[in-house]
């Protein structure tokens, strides 16, 4: 009966080490069970960081002050910069970055508003005048190690 006992251990110790693989180093936000693999396109340069900030399935939320779930930052690297993100849980999110290139913790708009650095957002939305709307950006999560890519839109 021992033996019995200590093999259904041993699956189990097997079996749940395959089923709770680890985050990738240097994932960021506050650590879950649930992460995001990113990748950010068509980075102009090295310079600074992007900013990324995480927003609930909440339309008073998005894009509001205090709205976020979170924000991180991650070192800015020409072309495609990676990173992973950890998710309360999965669900229904919308991401919106920016690159701050002169590292002021802050977005740079013009006299009329429009952003002057970098921005993206998740489902890579066309953007012309305004902001696009939490619809147009949502995305869900299912399981951890899910993939998806943002492309960067500078002036």
């Amino acid at each position: 009966m021992k033996h019995w006992t200590y093999a259904a251990a041993a699956i189990g110790l097997v079996l749940g080490g395959m089923a709770a693989a680890a985050a990738p180093r240097g994932c960021t936000g506050p650590v879950s069970k649930i992460w995001l693999n990113l990748s950010i396109e068509q980075v102009r340069s090295s310079r600074g960081v992007i900013t990324l900030t995480l927003y609930p399935d909440d339309q008073a939320r998005f894009l509001a002050p205090k709205g976020a779930l979170f924000v991180a930052r991650v070192k800015a690297r020409a072309g495609i910069t990676r990173s992973c993100i950890y998710l309360p849980g999965p669900g229904t999110y919308a991401l919106a970055l920016y690159h701050d290139e002169n590292g002021n913790g802050k977005v740079d708009r013009n006299a009329i508003g429009i952003p002057q650095e970098g921005f993206g957002f998740s489902n890579n939305p066309s953007v012309l005048i305004s902001a696009p709307s939490l619809k147009s950006v949502r995305f869900s999560v299912a399981r951890t190690g899910s993939n998806t890519g943002i492309r960067m839109k500078y002036p």
